[in-house]
């Protein structure tokens, strides 16, 4: 490249919403629930990718004053952090029968002294009141933590990545199962596909 040369800018991508209808006909959820959740992923998706054009509006004028533009900003991370969430919660669920191997129960029973010690923890989470997720995070030491997320985007571990994540907002479950929400949480339990957790565990960083 020479001293004249013109660096060009990144290209610019919208966010495409990925397609989960391979889970229709999962056991423990109904076509109606899964479908209605689908949707709901694909507004997040929709309204991040607004949200971004939003700010070129802004590049494009310079002026930052404005306080729609702090706005914008901060509920970003609700919108985007959704969308990932999403994925790895439709990600680590699927129709077929599947049981942790040996190798993840030892690893997880390491730092929770059992795998059932871990599962109890983490149901737990689920059961917290309010609206969230229940996520189980790896840092970058190795360590497992369950975790509490608010909405979308309050208690992230920062540099951890999500293992296993569960949605426990009202929508993923109350056309369902109503108010009784363990329902819902064993019924997730016994879709995760627990090869896609040990990939996950097992991925560097």
């Amino acid at each position: 490249m020479t001293q004249n040369s013109t660096v060009l800018s990144p290209i610019k991508k919208e966010f495409v919403a990925k397609d989960f209808n391979h889970l229709i006909g999962m056991e423990g959820f109904s076509d109606p629930l899964l479908t209605t959740h689908f949707k709901l992923y694909e507004a997040y998706v929709k309204n991040t990718n607004l949200l971004l054009m939003k700010w070129d509006e802004f590049r494009e004028k310079g002026d930052y004053s404005d306080p729609s533009f702090g706005e914008l900003k901060r509920h970003f991370g609700w919108e985007y952090n959704s969308i990932k969430l999403h994925e790895a919660y439709f990600g680590n669920l699927g129709k077929e029968k599947s049981e942790p191997s040996t190798e993840l129960k030892n690893t997880i029973a390491e730092q929770f002294g059992t795998f059932d010690k871990w599962k109890e923890e983490f149901l737990g989470v689920g059961g917290t009141r309010g609206i969230g997720w229940a996520v189980l995070y790896k840092d970058t030491s190795g360590r497992l933590i369950n975790c509490w997320i608010d909405e979308h985007n309050n208690g992230h571990l920062i540099q951890s990545e999500p293992i296993i994540v569960m949605d426990v907002f009202e929508h993923a479950f109350i056309a369902d199962y109503g108010v009784e929400r363990k329902k819902y949480v064993a019924a997730f339990m016994k879709n995760v596909q627990w090869d896609v957790i040990e990939n996950r565990l097992s991925k560097e960083k």
